[in-house]
């Protein structure tokens, strides 16, 4: 152990010296410490209602319980699954301490212990954090006492070592498959797995048929389905009869013993196959990567588009399109967005609201108008991916620009705007696209695009400032910046901002509900008209106010 302790002891102690040295930690401390209560007490709230409910119906209670833990423990391994495989390729073949650990005289199997860790601490952590409360909110009502914590860490961890190893071994070998220098093809394969893997798993779980007991012929078949196991061979079944058996009866340790057994077989044969195609694979990633357009393409293609700019911006335009579309790890978390919206939309098809009867007015309305602050939700978090990031990823080069006669503002502006047009136009179709299978009112087709609209530019807004606010050049992966400090505070900005234009924008909504369920005319008069104003202005402070801040933190930026 003394040599895999050595390896990953320079992290270890970088993550304690900037926590012991890092300016205003108690504040930040204090920021996320209450964001983390206030998020872990609403989904131990929700649980609590929904297992306290459950524990009062006899007989189906504890089977209803099950197959809800199933359901998530299912979920939480496809996120796993996807997640090591994407970090995967940053850990074990882009990190920048590699050239010095291959070089060195470690034995294979310390790296590979190593970088395994590193992968399933930066894909597992968050996934970790939900678990907490889940867990405490089924130990609570079960009365699973002070050891079922202690049980739940053990049935977890395994869980979250066999994503790890597979996402590692999955990308090693098609790493060796496939030349470095056309990893995109390699990360082409994982956006069709990814996207047949999604729908294998909203197929395997059928999560409608427990929504809508109506479809079985008796109740005997509904308590079938329930006692039924999602999928046996499934390592998240294993876990829910552990935690379950534990919580409800009968004890069993075979699940228990089936997961740490195939997590210590998994990582016997993931060391094998690493010792043997990891020496390829390194050496082919070193290879150059090939250049994603060529470069007259580039100007074919953007020199129209961006001719009524001036130089200076058309060219900055261009450098951070360039430098997206080459690293490997910015553009590949398209794929994770587009098996997102898929899934967005994919979960309003499947609200029951038309099934034949007549749906109430007012419940489309209401539905369609909640869409709206759900739509902000996601395009915050497609931000904080891609817009808040983009200031950091200037990384040490930033004292050139800082330091050259080139203008700050021109560069501020042409970050804003790449980030902000794809995030418009994806916004706009999630509008409509649900408007339109909500089947919602022109009233309302027009208030949510138009709000979603303003939206989207003070969000992106935000995501640039706060990104300038709290800059990391020094980070290894652009997948870890969103985590940090600033993302919280950009996150906690916007969830705020969303929520003043719901509350702003619910009067002129609630009018329009009473109109229509009185059967009047929709009136448009003072009070809609100030509304609507008033989420215009705040939009455009919204927008105004952090490009402003972000300029003036870019022009004070010393290295």
């Amino acid at each position: 152990m003394q040599p895999l302790t050595r390896i990953l002891m320079p992290k270890w102690r970088t993550v304690f010296t900037r926590l012991r040295q890092g300016r205003g930690r108690g504040g930040k401390a204090l920021v996320v410490g209450t964001v983390g209560l206030i998020f872990w007490s609403a989904i131990f709230g929700v649980l609590y209602r929904v297992l306290t409910y459950f524990r009062g119906v006899e007989e189906i209670g504890p089977l209803l319980a099950g197959k809800l833990m199933s359901l998530v423990l299912l979920s939480f391994l496809a996120i796993l699954l996807l997640s090591n495989v994407i970090t995967a390729l940053s850990s074990f073949f882009l990190a920048k301490d590699l050239d010095l650990l291959v070089s060195a005289p470690v034995d294979w199997l310390n790296i590979y212990l190593a970088k395994l860790g590193e992968t399933m601490v930066h894909s597992s952590w968050m996934v970790a954090l939900m678990a907490v409360p889940i867990f405490s909110a089924y130990g609570f009502i079960y009365g699973g006492g002070w050891l079922f914590g202690a049980y739940a860490v053990a049935v977890l961890l395994p869980l979250v070592v066999m994503p790890a190893v597979i996402g590692s071994a999955f990308t090693l070998t098609l790493v060796n498959v496939f030349p470095a220098r056309r990893t995109r093809d390699l990360l082409s394969v994982i956006a069709i797995l990814a996207a047949g893997g999604v729908v294998l798993l909203f197929r395997i779980i059928r999560p409608e048929r427990l929504a809508r007991p109506e479809g079985f012929q008796n109740l005997l078949d509904f308590i079938t389905v329930l006692r039924t196991p999602t999928s046996p061979f499934l390592p998240s079944e294993w876990a829910t009869e552990a935690l379950m058996g534990h919580l409800v009866g009968p004890f069993d340790w075979l699940p228990l013993a089936l997961l740490w057994s195939t997590a210590a077989a998994l990582v016997v044969l993931g060391s094998w196959l690493h010792a043997r195609l990891y020496p390829s694979g390194y050496t082919r990633a070193q290879e150059g990567a090939e250049r994603f357009i060529k470069g007259w393409v580039w100007r074919t293609l953007l020199d129209p588009a961006f001719k009524p700019l001036s130089v200076a911006r058309r060219e900055f335009v261009i450098k951070d399109l360039k430098l997206f579309f080459r690293d490997t790890t910015q553009w590949s978390q398209l794929i994770l967005l587009g098996v997102l919206v898929v899934i967005y939309l994919f979960n309003i098809r499947a609200l029951p609201l038309f099934t034949g009867e007549q749906v109430p007015f007012f419940l489309v309305t209401v539905v369609s108008f909640l869409n709206l602050g759900l739509a902000g939700f996601v395009l915050a978090s497609i931000a904080a991916r891609f817009v808040f990031p983009a200031i950091s990823l200037e990384g040490r080069q930033m004292w050139l620009l800082r330091s050259s006669p080139l203008d700050l503002r021109a560069m501020l502006w042409s970050k804003y705007w790449v980030g902000t047009v794809p995030l418009l136009v994806l916004a706009v179709l999630i509008t409509v696209f649900t408007n339109i299978i909500l089947r919602a009112s022109p009233f309302m087709m027009v208030v949510s695009t138009g709000t979603i609209v303003l939206l989207t530019f003070a969000i992106s807004a935000l995501a640039l400032g706060f990104g300038a606010l709290y800059p990391q050049f020094e980070t290894e992966n652009a997948a870890q910046i969103p985590t940090s400090f600033g993302g919280l505070v950009f996150m906690m900005t916007t969830v705020a901002l969303l929520a003043l234009v719901i509350v702003i924008e619910a009067v002129p909504v609630y009018r329009y509900l009473r109109a229509g369920f009185r059967g009047e005319p929709v009136s448009v008069d003072a009070t809609m008209i100030a509304a609507f104003a008033v989420v215009a202005l705040i939009c455009a402070l919204a927008t105004l106010v952090p490009l402003r801040v972000g300029l003036r933190r870019m022009e004070g930026f010393e290295f």
